[in-house]
This record gives structure tokens, sequence and C-alpha cells, in this order.
């Protein structure tokens, strides 16, 4: 008697949409038949999900009869990520088989690119895979889910995965949150990264700012002025709280004067703001009138100080 199939690391949501895909039948004889068994190739020399081998669906399939799933979430696989991974699976095999579908004469991954990149590293001829049938948006949403659960996506590859699941398959925010079990405010915020300009997003992507910092940043219209700001939080290291305080610090300097002066002179004024805010890396506000004016820095403690000090040419 075949022992139990091991518990799954996923979670009930992907172990839910799976279920609702049903195994090919010709999947199940293929198990049954022995197809699913461990290949004779490079691979028969590693662990083989034997417990799975028997299960309907389950079965060995070439690695080069597979290619990737359009709407595959993560945008960036890590080399040190697949080197550790290529690595696990040479010593210990594959602990958990990926997820296809029959896509023509082939196959197209529904979860496990990583794991697949990784056998295709090793020059493995075939891999433990679970064949389903799967509608295009159960394969992206199932592919999501797996991405979020394992933590492997970034702020805005999980927000492009939202945004797939709405656009390419007509969904509402609260259909789309309901496919990968999250709440519709998670999925609504997430989708308001990608109102933010590619500079910014790319500094999420980076981890140089996290989504608090990022909903602070929403707060502020100006484009421009937002880059300035992320630019400032990720130089200072400030925290979301720090952030929230110099955005709300940041009032248009001097904007109750540059209403009295010509529009050609405020115009002049603000241009100069925001080269002197560009050089700083800091809020810069100019207060002009044709007779006296003020030109005012900000600054955010010592070390900020000093570093402001060291632009202008002084030491202290």
């Amino acid at each position: 008697m075949p022992s139990a199939p091991p518990k799954s690391r996923l979670g009930r949501g992907l172990g839910g949409l799976i279920a609702a895909a049903v195994p090919p039948k010709a999947a199940a004889s293929s198990a049954g038949a022995g197809g699913a068994g461990p290949s004779s190739g490079p691979a028969a020399s590693k662990p083989a999900l034997a417990s799975d081998s028997t299960a309907p669906g389950f079965q060995e399939i070439p690695v080069a009869l597979i290619e990737p799933s359009p709407y595959q979430a993560r945008r960036e696989f890590l080399p040190e990520q697949l080197t550790e991974l290529t690595e696990s699976i040479r010593a210990e095999g594959l602990l958990q088989p990926i997820v296809v579908r029959r896509h023509g004469e082939k196959f197209q991954l529904i979860a496990g690119e990583r794991r697949w990149r990784a056998f295709q590293s090793l020059a493995l001829k075939s891999i433990p895979a679970r064949l389903v049938e799967a509608s295009n948006a159960s394969a992206a949403a199932i592919g999501l889910i797996e991405n979020l659960q394992r933590e492997g996506l970034n702020p805005i590859e999980e927000a492009h995965g939202y945004a797939s699941l709405v656009r390419d398959f007509d969904l509402t925010q609260d259909a789309a949150a309901q496919r990968v079990g999250k709440g519709r405010a998670t999925v609504a915020n997430a989708l308001r990264l990608l109102s933010l300009d590619a500079e910014l997003q790319g500094y999420l992507a980076k981890n140089l700012l996290s989504v608090g910092h990022a909903k602070v940043l929403l707060g502020v219209n100006d484009t421009a002025q937002r880059a300035l700001l992320a630019r400032r939080v990720i130089e200072a290291g400030l925290s979301v709280r720090a952030a929230e305080q110099l955005i709300h610090s940041e009032k248009p300097g001097g904007s109750a004067r540059r209403r009295k002066l010509p529009a050609a002179d405020a115009g002049a004024v603000a241009d100069i703001e925001k080269k002197l805010t560009s050089h700083f890396g800091a809020r810069v506000a100019v207060q002009h009138t044709p007779k006296l004016g003020k030109i005012i820095i900000e600054y955010h403690g010592n070390e900020d100080l000093q570093r402001i000090l060291e632009k202008i040419g002084l030491t202290v």
C-alpha cells in the first residue's frame, strides 16, 4: 500500500485550485501503467517522488517538452537562489513536483519554473510533474499563489500578478482577490503601486523602499517631487514614520510669496528650487522678493547636516 503523499507546503489556496483542476485521464492511465516511475536517465539516481508517482495526474515529463508560463509573475530569477536550488536537487532530488498543463504537443508550466530551470542546469532529461487541466485564469492564479506563498515575489512583481488577473481575464479586484485568497484591500493597495513611475517601482523591486514608504510617497502628486523625496528617503535611510514626517513638512516653501510674483518670476524660482533640491538631495525652499530673499535647506540630524555642509564645501 503506497504511503500517504507528502503534505504540501503551499497552503490551502494553491491546494484548492489544483484540486479543482481535473487531472487528465491520459495522465492517470499513464501513471497506472508505470509511466510515472523514475526515468532511466540521469534523473534515475535522484530521489523520486515514490509516494506520489502512482497518484492520478503524476508522471515524469521530458524537460525539453516544457515551456514557461506566459502568466509568470516573477520577473527576476536571482542566480544565487537558482544555484542553491540546483545544488539542493543535485544532493536530495526534487522534493515537490512541478505543475503543468498540456499545450499542443508540449506542456506549459503552471507552477515550478525555478525547479524546471534547475533541472535544465543539471541536464536531467525528465522531471516529476503533476499534469492538470486548467483554464488560463486558473493557471495564472495557481502560479501567482505559489510565488506569493513561497515569499519569492517583490512588491512590484506581486502587483503585476494581480494586474494580470484583472486585465487578462476581465476579473474585478474582488474576483482576483478571491482567486488568490487575499483581501480586496490587499489587491487594491498592490495595484496602486503600479501608478508609481518606473524609477520608484525599481526602488521597490530592489527593496530599497518598502511598501509602507511607497504608500506615503503616493500621497505626493507631483511626480518629480515624489522622485526627489524617494531618493532622499533612501539616502538617509528614513523609516516609514520619518518619511511621513518629511513629506508632511514638504509644503511648498514661499508659496504665498510666489503667488504675488509675476508668472515668469514664479516659474524661475520654482526651477531654482528644483535644481537646488536635486543638488543637495534635500528639500530647498527659495523665498524671493526683488529686494530680499532667503534660501532654506532642510536637513534631518547631524549626519545629514554634515553631508550638506560637505556639498557646500565646508568642513567642521
